[in-house]
């Protein structure tokens, strides 16, 4: 197989590699999608039932409404770019595109209104996670796409 070729088999199927990605890309997001609907229900016990202190609570709970924007753009795109991966569309790479910026407002948005301050390298490593992914969902989505796996 050629390196043209290494995403589709000869048949014209994507690989296998492809379906693992674009449904772990699926699961990860759901994940995401999960804690953001949780978020929308935050309060201060349970934020502290799960480890936070009551300063760390105060600043989640203090999030301004942008923030809630971006967090739901980036994780509902996520969501809905990897359904349409799975759909072999291309509407996946605008998708992922403002998926990816909503998480970097919400990581600026992170580091501006001091969540990273308050909860430290464990949320610096989560979110950084996150928008490395998101990135990496939209380059596996435009690489397939300039193969022709995408319709």
């Amino acid at each position: 197989m050629s390196r043209d070729n290494a995403v589709a088999r000869p048949t014209g199927r994507p690989a296998l590699w492809y379906w693992a990605a674009a449904g772990l890309g699926l699961a990860w997001n759901v994940f995401g999608a999960v804690q953001f609907i949780g978020s929308l229900s935050a309060t201060p016990e349970s934020l502290q039932a799960q480890g936070m202190t009551a300063d760390q609570a105060a600043v989640m709970l203090a999030y301004p409404a942008w923030m809630t924007v971006v967090f739901a753009i980036g994780v509902f795109g996520g969501v809905l770019g990897c359904g349409l991966l799975l759909l072999r569309r291309a509407a996946a790479v605008p998708i992922f595109a403002v998926s990816l910026a909503g998480y970097i407002a919400l990581y600026i948005g992170d580091i501006v209104h001091g969540v990273f301050a308050a909860l430290g390298a464990p949320q610096v490593a989560v979110l950084t996670t996150v928008v490395l992914i998101a990135a990496a969902l939209l380059w596996l989505s435009r690489s397939v796409r300039a193969k022709g796996i995408l319709v």
